[in-house]
């Protein structure tokens, strides 16, 4: 029974891509056979081999080959082309549960003709899933308003982060704002790829209206040279990252613009490390983000409101940020730690491993 397949489009470290990851690597410290199976390789493949979880980066056409050898008793998968992979591999191959992760409120590219299309795809292969489960209740709720899933095959279980990786550690702090040349300037630190569903045009037009204080932007993505034509002289662009726990512990607070989220990671990251948050109400940002008490949500694509937000969470006194960023702290602790998550998930495999086994036993 604890023979299990994650498969996942990439192995590159998007929010989705480093929750399978880790879970996956969790799932192993915990005695699971897990091996991970991606169409395209990427950065992710060291960590889990350093974690002895195999990986195999092959085409979909070696995927039933693969899984033929295995003989997993759950197959996991996650984002669009890999839960479809997944749900047809049922079809063929002798899998007794398969289970679709959507991390994403609208997995899809800008197109909006693009999401009714893959709406109708999730609609058409439902049945072929044992369980499709949402990181957010918001994003649930527009899959099953879209008829896209079935409301008695849906779970939400939340995203889950290393907590302890990622606390507030103020002997890191002095160290990389001297390294920035931050003084004593408010920092906000912006994290994530750069591309259109971030909406980083907005954001930094919110900064353009601060009085005072700098933006520290780390990530890269198709947008970047666009973005640094668009900032201002008090946004700083840093590229990609992986001293992201020190970071989080240099700046004051944390900003989010997107239009679509599922449930995102660096919000997350940033609550457990004592940060708290601005962030447009995307997707389950309201469920990561606490508004007024571990940060401020307010509506998407707009920039005079994410103005004032900011503005405000950097006049308030310090004593008043403080409590914000310890109750951040907490509510990341209690509902994302990844132990938790991880448990979540067993139970979730083991119901239906038990409900997959009893319906084999039928007459």
């Amino acid at each position: 029974m604890k023979r299990i397949a994650f498969l996942v489009t990439g192995l590159e470290r998007g929010g989705a891509e480093t929750q399978a990851a880790g879970l996956a690597r969790s799932l192993r410290a915990r005695g699971w056979e897990v091996s991970v199976f991606a169409f395209r390789a990427g950065p992710l493949e060291a960590e889990l081999r350093a974690a002895a979880v195999p990986v195999h980066v092959l085409g979909p056409g070696r995927l039933l080959v693969h899984l033929a050898r295995l003989k997993p008793a759950i197959v996991h998968a996650h984002l669009f082309h890999a839960n479809l992979a997944a749900r047809l591999a049922g079809l063929l191959c002798p899998i007794p549960v398969v289970v679709s992760t959507v991390h994403s409120a609208a997995e899809t590219s800008r197109r909006s003709g693009d999401i009714r299309r893959r709406d109708l795809l999730y609609r058409v292969t439902d049945s072929l899933s044992d369980a499709t489960v949402f990181v957010s209740s918001a994003s649930a709720c527009r899959h099953i308003g879209a008829r896209a899933v079935a409301r008695q095959r849906v779970s939400v279980i939340p995203n889950g982060i290393d907590t302890a990786r990622f606390r507030p550690d103020p002997s890191l702090r002095a160290g990389v704002r001297a390294a920035l040349a931050l003084e004593g300037e408010f920092a906000w630190l912006a994290a994530g790829r750069l591309m259109w569903k971030k909406n980083y045009p907005l954001m930094l037009e919110a900064m353009a209206r601060q009085p005072a204080g700098v933006l520290i932007i780390a990530g890269d993505g198709p947008d970047a040279a666009r973005l640094r034509q668009l900032a201002g002289p008090n946004v700083r662009f840093l590229g990609a990252r992986q001293d992201m726990p020190a970071l989080m512990n240099a700046c004051d607070g944390f900003v989010l613009s997107s239009d679509v989220e599922g449930l995102p990671m660096v919000l997350l990251e940033a609550a457990a490390s004592g940060l708290p948050q601005v962030a447009t109400g995307a997707g389950g940002v309201p469920e990561a983000v606490v508004h007024e008490r571990t940060g401020l949500v307010v509506p998407c694509g707009d920039a005079a409101a994410l103005a004032a937000a900011m503005h405000r969470m950097a006049s308030m006194p310090p004593a008043a940020r403080a409590s914000m960023a310890r109750a951040a702290r907490e509510h990341a602790v209690a509902r994302f730690d990844l132990a938790a998550v991880t448990s979540q998930w067993e139970n979730l495999y083991r119901r239906l491993v038990e409900a997959a086994r009893l319906e084999a036993m039928e007459p």
